[in-house]
Parts: structure tokens; C-alpha cells; sequence
């Protein structure tokens, strides 16, 4: 369910979810990243994800969105945390 940022950064044509707040994200974000607020992405789902796909998901430190990656796992979707999330990737890009 985790994934560091170093396996991360070895991968091509993936989907990256960014939770936090649009202000954080319009700030700076993970290249190729989409922006899906966490409270959306946690009420419909179905509307953002395919459960035939993979998707790597990050906040700030992995906090977040590791709880988030719970809850969708639980519903049969192949997700991702980023483990230290924005800031584990500021560190190593």
C-alpha cells in the first residue's frame, strides 16, 4: 500500500493525486500530479477513480494520505500512499 518517493520517481505514466488544499497545490506539487481535494476524493470516489487503475496518493507528510488510501483500499481501489508525501519528494526531486 506504500511507495516511496525513490520507487516513485522510477515510474512513467502513472496517476498522481494530490489531497491537500488547492492553495498548497496551486504553490507547488509532484510533476503530473491532479489535484482531488481529500473530502471529495473520500465522499465520491467513483467519480475521480477507475478500480482498474492504479493511483498514487500524497499530502503533505503521508499523514493524510495514508488514511485516505485505507479507506479506499476497503473499497476495492488500487491505491498508493506516498510515503513522506510533498515534503519526501521536495527532498529528492
Amino acid at each position: 500500500m506504500n511507495i516511496s518517493i525513490h520507487d516513485l520517481l522510477n515510474k512513467e505514466n502513472i496517476n498522481i493525486i494530490d489531497i491537500r488544499s488547492i492553495e498548497k497545490y496551486n504553490d507547488n506539487h509532484i510533476d503530473n500530479a491532479i489535484h482531488i481535494p481529500m473530502l471529495l476524493l473520500l465522499k465520491n470516489p467513483e467519480k475521480y477513480l477507475n478500480k482498474d487503475e492504479d493511483y498514487y496518493i500524497y499530502c503533505q507528510y503521508g499523514k493524510s494520505s495514508y488514511r485516505v488510501c485505507l479507506a479506499l483500499i476497503r473499497q476495492g481501489y488500487k491505491v498508493y500512499n506516498i510515503l513522506g508525501g510533498y515534503e519526501a519528494w521536495l527532498l529528492n526531486k
